[in-house]
């Protein structure tokens, strides 16, 4: 659903961006500078303010849906635990051109980065992919590396994207709530790559969250990039109590699908996995 005017000020996703960040790391999802964070703005926003340095760019991919728009994005190389510190040196703006295929980058003079994040071609693909299939004037994503969730992408069974939810979603009745259409899984593709981008933006179609199998995870939000953020967490601690369990001779029962077709009745919570 479009968010609405009056529409949030620039300082404010700036602000969200950097606390973002800081849980990302928080959960140990982001070591060093691995991760990447970005929001779409589908309104005119005026970033110089900030960011005085200007030039043009080419886009990695054609952007038609995002054009007029602005993607605000975090510098290759940067800590996501650093960026709320000084937002304007950790992140950059993209205005998108009418053509869709070109792009006038907002720097600022200070900036800590050469250019934006490896991962810009996934960001932008999934932006205009979600504009372009609901609608909305505001979109998110976070890129980010949760130790046990992408150590179970490691092993075989947990690959497969059925087996990987029945297991995951079964420790606590938030997990099915917050995550009702599961976890999407993509095979491993090079970090980059037009395989991963292509790959991604068709599992973001179906899920609210997808494994980057043995490199992490990417969730989206249109509603703000802290509820992407907290997607990360709970697929995070559903994987945490699947390790603990493999870990623990696999002695604990965890929600039988009975119980979790119960939780989902009594609040209305459509899904297609138990």
């Amino acid at each position: 659903m479009p968010i609405e005017q009056p529409y949030p000020e620039f300082d404010e996703f700036m602000e969200v961006i950097g606390e973002a960040g800081v849980r990302i790391s928080a959960i140990d999802a982001s070591e060093g500078a691995a991760g990447n964070l970005s929001i779409y703005v589908g309104w005119a926003i005026d970033p110089r303010r900030k960011f005085p340095i200007v030039e043009m760019i080419a886009l990695p991919v054609p952007v038609p849906q995002l054009a007029g728009g602005t993607i605000i994005m975090s510098g290759s190389g940067r800590r996501l635990r650093e960026i709320i510190h000084d937002p304007a040196r950790n992140l950059g703006c993209v205005t998108i051109s009418p053509d869709g295929m070109t792009g006038t980058l907002f720097t600022a003079p200070n900036k800590l980065f050469v250019q934006l994040s490896s991962e810009f071609n996934s960001h932008l693909a999934i932006h205009n992919d979600q504009v372009e299939q609901t609608g909305t004037n505001f979109h998110s994503v976070v890129h980010a590396q949760p130790r046990h969730l992408t150590y179970l992408s490691h092993i075989p069974q947990y690959r497969d994207e059925s087996y990987l939810n029945r297991r995951l979603l079964r420790w606590q009745p938030e997990l099915i709530v917050n995550l009702p259409e599961g976890i999407g899984m993509v095979p491993f593709q090079v970090p980059g790559s037009a395989a991963l981008e292509e790959a991604t933006v068709a599992s973001l179609r179906l899920h609210r969250i997808v494994v980057w199998c043995k490199h992490g995870v990417v969730a989206r939000s249109d509603l703000s990039i802290k509820r992407a953020a907290d997607r990360v967490e709970y697929a995070e601690a559903a994987a945490s109590y699947e390790y603990l369990d493999l870990v623990n001779h696999s002695a604990a029962e965890g929600l039988t699908p009975e119980e979790v077709r119960a939780i989902c009745k009594a609040f209305d919570i459509k899904q297609e996995i138990f």
